[in-house]
């Protein structure tokens, strides 16, 4: 069941592939293509040109690239060097990506043109900024300087930021083996991922979702991916339908929100992908009616997951045999340990009951970059608290019921609460202000914004929207401002979040 041939360092399995399946496509984009022989080659190429540029062992290479090969022969050739590659979100503002690269200490960027202006202006002299089009290219040129290959299964080989209960990004580092071990307890085993297979990705790259899956699991089992650079309803329909060179589709990767929309578009007409074998989701809960709608009309096995980025992605799964239950997100993972703990008490819950979950298990992460406290109150005692709250059934099923932290998961996207009030209160047209989620009926939950307005009466909600949409990526702007006279807060001055909800909801608080 456990694929563990998998688990081995990269250039021994990209070296594999090169030798059994050369001229397999391993993953195109709309631009280039790289068969297993020139992955292979591209990566030792652009590990041993890093070196020769001057990049040490646990130097950081940020990634600021949408969706391409160049992104995924990136994140396979820093660790090839010894490095450790940190992926940035390229939809975000420029001030968060400031952040990233401050925090990373990132002494190389390898960008594209459409990111390069923005770039530009962040980089100092002590960073080199290495750029699809113009001097990436040369990279993948062969060099006498050979790829360390040294990176051990334990080192960090990634570091992909997310945010916490303050909002502050924190750079979370993924290993190998932690990565590798998803692949070969759930993408390959359960999803049965593995050569033959096409996947179609729209997932951006920059979550580890998608790292793991849609980069890591494609490159261990000899599969093939056609990239998309984002997510549209034409894109994913026009590749079901119409397959590339690489074959047709077997497997596509999607959150909830994607599905929603897939199924609005092509109730009628259907996916038209006779080829494709699974669907899998995971980024958000997926709603039971919608999960069991889109298998009805498409006649398509869509499985639910769970996982978060501490844990290299996924916890649980549902598999495509056996019995399912429709609305959990499945059993955990086979050698992984989870429980549930009732946060004041730190007994296990039973089932029914609503507790914490705590995961144990070599695919939890090693720790935070530089934050040894936060690291610490998160991994106790061998065991990582997400945070999260759930419940499960008697057969193990489970089902996430809500959060201890405050995040709003907007269309899989992870929006922290505090990020975006910071946003608003740098508008002058604000007092006080606080942000929590609304449902939505296709992205799930969208942040609402409770602003105190300065001067109500000259109160303009536009501007307070402008000064979000330069500070923040776009899914963190607000749906909507609520003008109201005060913010509910404890006597210590914490936000009352819930008296906000009930106003939303139009309860009684």
């Amino acid at each position: 069941m456990l694929r563990t041939d998998l688990i081995r360092p990269l250039p021994d399995l990209l070296a594999e592939h090169a030798r059994v399946r050369p001229d397999v496509t391993a993953f195109v984009d709309d631009r280039r293509a790289d068969d297993y022989a020139t992955l292979a080659r591209n990566t030792a190429a652009l590990a041993g040109n890093l070196q020769r540029l001057g990049l040490d062992p646990g130097d950081r290479v940020l990634l600021y690239l949408d969706n391409s090969v160049e992104t995924v022969e990136a994140y396979l050739a820093v660790p090839r060097a010894g490095g450790i590659a940190v992926c940035a979100n390229p939809g975000s503002a420029a001030p968060e990506v400031a952040h990233v690269l401050a925090d990373s200490g990132a002494r190389f960027v390898i960008t594209d043109a459409a990111h390069v202006d923005t770039a530009r202006t962040l980089v100092g002299e002590d960073v080199r900024l290495i750029v699809v089009g113009e001097s990436y290219e040369a990279l993948l040129e062969p060099t006498d300087v050979r790829p360390r290959d040294g990176l051990a299964l334990d080192d960090p080989a990634w570091m992909l930021y997310t945010s916490g209960t303050t909002g502050r990004p924190k750079g979370v580092y993924l290993t190998q083996r932690g990565c590798l071990w998803v692949v070969a307890a759930c993408f390959a085993p359960i999803l049965g991922v593995g050569p033959g297979d096409v996947l179609l990705s729209p997932l951006p790259l920059f979550h580890s979702y998608a790292l793991v899956l849609c980069v890591l699991a494609v490159a261990a089992t000899g599969a093939s991916e056609r990239l998309l650079p984002r997510f549209s309803v034409e894109s994913v329909l026009r590749r079901l339908r119409e397959p590339g060179p690489e074959g047709p589709v077997t497997v596509f990767p999607g959150v909830p929100t994607m599905f929603h929309y897939l199924l609005d578009r092509a109730r009628d007409s259907g996916l038209g992908a006779t080829d494709l074998r699974v669907c899998m989701s995971a980024g958000a809960i997926m709603p039971a009616a919608l999960n069991a709608e889109f298998e009805a009309t498409f006649g398509v096995p869509l499985l639910d997951g769970y996982g978060i980025t501490e844990t290299s992605t996924m916890v649980t799964m549902n598999w495509p045999t056996g019995t399912r239950v429709m609305g959990s997100c499945g059993l955990p993972l086979p050698g992984l340990t989870v429980r549930l703990v009732d946060p004041a008490t730190g007994r296990d819950v039973l089932p029914g009951e609503e507790g914490e979950l705590w995961v144990q298990g070599p695919n939890v992460t090693p720790g935070y970059h530089e934050l040894p406290d936060a690291t610490a109150a998160v991994l106790v005692d061998g065991w990582y608290r997400t945070g999260d709250l759930g419940r499960r059934d008697e057969h193990g099923y489970l089902r996430i019921s809500g959060r201890t932290k405050e995040m709003i998961i907007r269309g899989g996207e992870n929006v922290y609460p505090a990020e975006v009030e910071d946003a608003l209160l740098a508008s002058d047209e604000v007092a006080d202000a606080a942000v929590v989620g609304a449902p939505h009926a296709g992205l799930g939950e969208v942040p609402v914004g409770f602003v105190v307005p300065r001067d109500p009466a000259a109160f303009d909600a536009e501007k307070v929207l402008a000064v979000c949409r330069d500070r923040l990526s776009s899914f963190k702007v607000p749906d909507r401002l609520v003008v109201t006279a005060d913010i509910p807060r404890t006597g210590s001055g914490k936000i009352l979040r819930f008296r906000l909800q009930q106003r939303l909801t139009g309860e009684p608080s």
